[in-house]
């Protein structure tokens, strides 16, 4: 068996010994409890459970799309989701038949369904004028007698009658053309043809042809109104208060709060039970004090330039358009839904990788922990708000959604809402994009888009319950365009006529929408004039009584709740916390990352130069290399009830192939990860090898660590370089988003580093500007100064070393970004390398590595060299080149940020004779 460790085929019982790993669980672990000894547990790669997987195979997950068949990463891989499958039945024979002896009218109603948004009333401010559209002319298609009787069947739902939903059998042709107008030409519109599933394009169209709209109660209406009026007044308050400010406010668009309570409603109603909301600054207040019940007199204190943080909390807080909330809203259902509202930066579009990773991890948890019958979505819904111009402009949207279906990064759909203010900035929208619509890149993942008239919020309420149920069902994303406009310039400050008269003649002769729905509901008797103007009289007193409590008001911190409450906020990050463990239990780990099963087929070469190699230095203690460090770090953290996730592109392999976390069977390409086979009671291991993006991923990865404190999360750029790729996401989230929020995150980036005969590409993650990112004290020779840096930069240049910082990153009670410059060369240098010993308990990651041979006579040594990185393998060699072992050290400065002040004194302290 060329020494590999095998599971017996008979009862797939573990060749790893029942013998206690000599690992504790921390306490508080939310799974089982745990066990000292390792049960005898059956593979999760068994040959029983699984078939071969074949690009043609048609029994792989049925009813999965080409793409997807392709995907060898099924279910041996943790972490592996899909979106569930719903498939409609296909058309009858006497259906196909009448499609086409009445192939004509098919053709009209294709035509709508295809370009009825043409010729749709979507523009309130009527910039965009409606054009004939001649594939909606019944003419085009010989359809000429309007009291023609067509049989339907197969090819139009039309209903019976208002109260009900039942399809009619035939239709006249003047009927049917009534139909297709109302259901695809009116204030909402529709894309979905572009769809390539065959079941969600006939769900969608019988979705748009057959709904009956739920008729709208007095009291959903009285709802509507005050969502809309608090808004408007609301705005009305700040300008009168705050008249210099910059609010971003949402006149013009008060519709979006009707959209999102409609949301918010209807996933309540489906079991959805959180939803993570990123946004960007327009209307942001608005929805805060009006529908997240964030406290007014707080908004309005931070405006007065009062602090947003208790004044003993290193923060320093944001901008206005920046902060967050996260309330319960109860709709009356089995449980309020729980909305997280993302800090927001002023990069546009940048939260939304972070929402999404959010989004995924709350409900990997879900599942993990408590409802393991859960499907992606059912729970958790991931909401996104857009503006126009941001949407088609911003790269980070393209990158994001191309996430949005992979199995690894599958929230179950996400709710797109573009906030359509026909304008960005001061650049109007065929300046703005190459496209008809801001959401077509939606289409690029299939997407359906429902476009729909802002100044009728009804019809915006309708439009949302469509789309959530499209998401719903199909567990993918779906837009929202909400067509509006914006009432003032990009902010208040701003005089929009200077570059858009004529659009903003039209804007400010017009009513706004919370006054056209006012006299809506005055025409239909459900409010009286007295009611409007004493619910917006009383709104605006209320603001005003908040106003009023500044003075007494005391800000209160929010952070380190929930899942972080056993977290504390340092005020000192320069801690040494042991991090060894037992050899034995080494030994143990090490042989289970290459345990496979014992009918898979392992390729050759890994067989020999990785599973066998690994044993054999286990085995001896001795030369053990950074992917061996690397995997019992992961394993002890595993068996201690951590989680670890390590995400990137191939991963999986790793860039230089030295990881090897999960082995492909050489004959089905089914999937094996081994450190996910060694007890029941362990945490899990994902490993996502992700797109070909950095953007996206990383932030992605770092919402998943707001949620995951008790996840070493890991993002692996492919070469250290590619991290400026992110790099938004690392200035605005990464490295300030504890100082600004209070927000903590334990990401650790691993970024290969060196030439290495690359050339000036591929080589440096450039340490010099992390350091420019961290908060280290400038004066490094000050006793007193405490170090609280924003992140940690670390430089090893040892596996044990490596070692010590991944297990560290989660013993501590805090967490911190950690920076590693990753080794390249150094994964196969046979002189870096480590034992076992260094990894043994009492050990832990030393800052400074002082020099061995100089240690023993230290008045020997003439010169002192501090080196950071692999430049030390070669300053040795040429050492003992030179034949100056003794009189010159060698010390290494492995950790950047904080700077090891102190370790560095000592070691000067220790040549004091040098020169």
């Amino acid at each position: 068996m060329s020494g590999i460790l095998r599971l017996a085929a008979a009862n797939t019982s573990r060749a790893i010994p029942k013998s206690s790993f000599g690992l504790t669980r921390s306490a508080g672990i939310h799974r089982h409890a745990f066990q000292q000894s390792i049960k005898p547990i059956q593979s999760r790669a068994t040959a029983a459970s699984r078939s071969p997987i074949g690009r043609a195979s048609k029994t792989l997950l049925p009813g999965v799309n080409a793409i997807q068949r392709r995907q060898y990463h099924d279910d041996g891989a943790y972490g592996y989701r899909v979106p569930k499958i719903y498939s409609m039945p296909d058309y009858t024979p006497e259906e196909l038949a009448n499609r086409v002896e009445n192939a004509n009218l098919l053709r009209l109603v294709i035509g709508y369904r295809t370009h009825g948004h043409r010729n749709a009333n979507l523009d309130p401010l009527g910039i965009v004028e409606r054009e004939f559209v001649p594939a909606l002319s019944a003419e085009r298609y010989e359809l000429t007698d309007p009291s023609k009787v067509y049989n339907l069947s197969g090819i139009l739902h039309v209903n019976q009658s208002k109260s009900s939903s039942d399809a009619k059998d035939e239709a006249t042709l003047k009927t049917i053309i009534a139909h297709l107008e109302k259901s695809y030409c009116g204030n909402i519109a529709y894309e979905f043809v572009h769809i390539p599933n065959a079941s969600e394009r006939r769900w969608f169209a019988h979705q748009v042809e057959s709904y009956q709209k739920p008729p709208i109660t007095p009291e959903d209406k009285k709802r509507i109104f005050e969502l809309l009026t608090k808004s408007e007044v609301f705005d009305h308050f700040m300008g009168k208060k705050f008249a210099q400010v910059k609010r971003y406010g949402l006149e013009g668009a008060e519709s979006m709060m009707v959209a999102l309570d409609a949301l918010f409603q209807a996933a309540s109603k489906a079991g959805v039970t959180e939803a993570v909301l990123g946004m960007p600054h327009r209307g942001r207040l608005n929805l805060l004090t009006d529908l997240l019940q964030y406290n007014p007199t707080a908004l309005f204190s931070k405006v007065k330039g009062n602090p947003e943080f208790p004044s003993d909390l290193p923060a320093t807080g944001d901008v206005l358009s920046h902060i967050a909330n996260s309330p319960k809203i109860d709709y009356g259902e089995a449980e309020p839904i729980h909305v997280s509202m993302l800090h927001n930066p002023s990069h546009l579009e940048a939260v939304n990788p972070v929402a999404m990773g959010k989004a995924r991890a709350k409900q990997m948890d879900l599942i993990a922990n408590s409802s393991p019958e859960c499907q992606l979505g059912d729970k958790v819904m991931c909401v996104q708000l857009h503006g126009d111009a941001a949407f088609t402009g911003q790269g980070v949207v393209m990158e994001s959604l191309g996430l949005s279906n992979l199995p690894h990064f599958s929230s179950g759909g996400s709710v797109h809402i573009v906030v359509n203010n026909q304008i960005g900035y001061t650049t109007p929208a065929q300046n703005a994009r190459s496209s008809v619509y801001s959401s077509d890149i939606g289409k690029m993942i299939n997407a359906p888009v429902i476009h729909v008239n802002g100044d009728h919020p009804e019809e915006v309420v309708h439009a949302m319950k469509i789309a959530f149920e499209y998401r719903n069902k199909f567990r993918k994303d779906v837009i929202l365009d909400l067509i509006a406009y914006r009432r003032w310039g990009h902010n208040e400050l701003d005089e929009p006529a200077f570059t858009q008269p004529l659009m903003y003649n039209n804007i400010r002769s017009r009513k706004s929408v919370p006054k056209m729905y006012e006299e809506k509901l005055l025409a239909e008797g459900i409010l009286d004039k007295a009611a409007i103007d004493e619910f917006r009289q009383d709104y605006f007193e209320k603001l005003d009584d908040d106003f009023a409590e500044i003075e007494s008001f005391k800000p209160e911190a929010d952070h380190l709740k929930g899942k972080w409450k056993d977290m504390i906020l340092p005020t000192e990050t320069v801690s040494r916390i042991e991090t060894g463990i037992d050899k034995e239990t080494m030994r143990k780990i090490g042989a289970a990352s290459v345990t496979v099963p014992s009918d898979f087929v392992v390729h050759p070469r890994l067989e020999k130069f990785h599973i066998q190699s690994r044993l054999n230095k286990l085995k001896d203690g001795q030369k053990i290399d950074w992917a061996t460090a690397e995997g019992i770090a992961f394993g002890s953290l595993l068996m201690e009830g951590y989680d670890v996730r390590i995400c990137g592109q191939d991963v999986g392999r790793g860039t230089f192939s030295q990881r090897h976390a999960m082995f492909v069977d050489q004959k089905t390409e089914r999937v094996h990860i081994p450190l996910n086979a060694m007890s029941e009671s362990q945490g899990h291991l994902e490993v996502a090898n992700s797109s070909l993006s950095e953007l996206a991923v990383l932030g992605f990865e770092t919402g998943m660590s707001y949620e995951t404190p008790r996840m070493l999360n890991i993002w692996e750029a492919q070469f250290g370089d590619f991290f400026n790729s992110a790099q938004v996401t690392i200035d605005t989230y990464v490295a300030s988003a504890e100082t600004k929020w209070l927000r903590q995150s334990g990401l650790v980036m691993l970024l290969p580093h060196g030439y290495d005969g690359a050339g000036p590409e591929h080589s440096s993650c450039r340490i010099e500007r992390w350091l420019q990112m961290t908060s280290d004290s400038f004066d490094v020779t000050d006793p007193s100064v405490k170090v609280n840096t924003n992140m940690h930069i670390v430089n090893p240049t040892t596996p044990a070393q490596y070692f010590h910082l991944l297990r560290r990153q989660m013993k501590r009670n805090f967490r911190k970004p950690l920076i590693v410059v990753g080794p390249k060369t150094l994964l196969r240098l046979p002189t870096a390398t480590s034992v076992l010993e260094d990894m043994a308990p009492g050990t832990t990651f030393e800052p400074v590595l002082g020099d061995n041979k100089t240690e023993q006579d230290p008045s020997a040594v003439e010169k002192v060299l501090f080196v950071s990185g692999k430049l030390y393998y070669d300053l040795v060699k040429e050492r003992e080149t030179k034949g100056v072992d003794e009189k010159v050290a060698i010390v290494r400065v492995e950790e950047l940020s904080p700077f090891p002040k102190d370790g560095l004194s000592e070691q000067i302290k220790t040549y004091s004779g040098a020169k």
